[in-house]
């Protein structure tokens, strides 16, 4: 597992643009976990699947192609043929996938392929529980925090980007619903793991995050 970097932590933190960068930088493959978890909410959407339904979300995650194309950057989703990576950036899609994380048979199914995808690679893996479930036994855990506020403003100019037409407070308002789905679920809980570095990126550019992870791999490779 020396060959895997997991970078964990909540909605905002900025864990996807500085996973991106780093495995740009060290020249690892970027694994963009919560997209998959997204990608799952889509279909299931899609299909009329309902969250709850355990067993038909289980078949679901069996049967679906699922793949990143990462001759781009940032890399693109595929569901088959069809490029999702705009489909999935959406509030719906972010509170659905929330939602579809906690059921237990997306987990296991969820797990696997994501062991699967970073078998024999270097892998930036990102996501929610990739210290503490996915990958326990990577050697390099961080887990990305800021200030609530921080996170919201974050989140805020990121939908503004995409073109949305959104108010502050109701990104606040979802960020919040967002945390408190994934801290107090009772699968796989939104934690640090108990070995991993914990980084405040409140007051820190991504440039400078990545450059204090990377001083941690340089400390434990020397």
């Amino acid at each position: 597992m020396n060959q895997i970097i997991t970078i964990d932590g909540p909605a905002g933190s900025g864990k996807s643009t500085i996973s991106r960068a780093l495995a740009k930088k060290i020249n690892f493959l970027y694994l963009d976990t919560g997209a998959m978890y997204r990608a799952v909410a889509l279909d299931a959407k899609r299909r009329g699947i309902s969250p709850d339904n355990g067993r038909r979300m289980g078949d679901l995650i069996k049967s679906m192609d699922l793949h990143f194309k990462t001759d781009e950057d940032p890399p693109k989703l595929f569901l088959g043929s069809e490029d999702i990576s705009l489909a999935i950036r959406s509030p719906e899609m972010d509170m659905l996938a929330s939602r579809v994380s906690a059921v237990k048979e997306v987990r296991e199914g969820m797990s696997h392929l994501q062991r699967k995808m970073a078998r024999g690679l270097k892998v930036v893996a990102e996501g929610r529980d990739m210290g503490t479930v996915v990958f326990p036994d990577a050697e390099h855990k961080f887990f990305l925090t800021a200030l609530p506020r921080v996170r919201a403003e974050r989140r805020y100019k990121e939908r503004l980007g995409r073109g949305e037409s959104v108010s502050k407070e109701i990104v606040e308002s979802e960020l919040k619903k967002r945390d408190k789905n994934d801290k107090t679920r009772s699968l796989a809980p939104l934690k640090p793991a108990e070995d991993a570095k914990i980084i405040d990126s409140t007051q820190l550019t991504p440039e400078q995050v990545v450059e204090e992870i990377m001083g941690h791999l340089k400390l434990t490779k020397s």
